[in-house]
């Protein structure tokens, strides 16, 4: 699957599916593994940081961008964290999506669930390995039996998920 990076009025997901990655900057880091690990499930993602076609010194050129990539998504998969608290943005793109797709949270390990703001308290919100992959699984069934057989190997052994520097695996 791809970064649909470049999303236009002829763009259609080839799986039917393309999550949008909101996330603060500061969390750039963490917001790439994630992005990466649902684009590895078979699932288009929608992540500003590979548009190159946004010119970041131009507010309208961020947001025109964002508004098309928010309308040809179907999902919203929010990166919350102690920074996207702070964030200007990131509650912007979860209004303007609200209505136009299913909005999802997915905390870092730094965040309590009772630190959400109430604009976060009317969505789903994720927390750790196992609801990020059950998020999958419902996303997109086929690949539901291959991220089962994945958390159950990695759980099994001694080998580390490679979202465990940054999301808790027990929830």
């Amino acid at each position: 699957m791809a970064n649909r990076y470049s999303l236009n009025d002829s763009y259609s997901p080839r799986t039917g599916i393309c999550v949008f990655i909101s996330h603060q900057k500061g969390d750039k880091a963490a917001a790439i593994k994630i992005a990466q690990y649902i684009q590895n499930s078979g699932i288009d993602i929608y992540f500003d940081e590979k548009d190159s076609s946004i010119d970041r010194d131009d507010p309208k050129s961020v947001v025109a961008a964002v508004k098309t990539a928010i309308r040809h998504s179907t999902h919203m998969l929010c990166i919350l964290s102690n920074n996207a608290l702070k964030a200007s943005m990131m509650p912007w793109e979860i209004g303007y999506g609200y209505d136009k797709l299913q909005v999802v949270g997915l905390t870092l390990k730094e965040l309590s669930k009772s630190d959400l703001p109430e604009y976060l308290q009317v969505v789903p919100v994720l927390r750790g390995t196992k609801t990020l992959n059950t998020f999958i699984a419902n996303t997109i069934g086929r690949v539901a039996d291959s991220l089962i057989r994945e958390q159950k190997m990695f759980s099994a052994s001694q080998m580390n998920h490679p979202l465990d520097n940054i999301l808790d695996w027990h929830y």
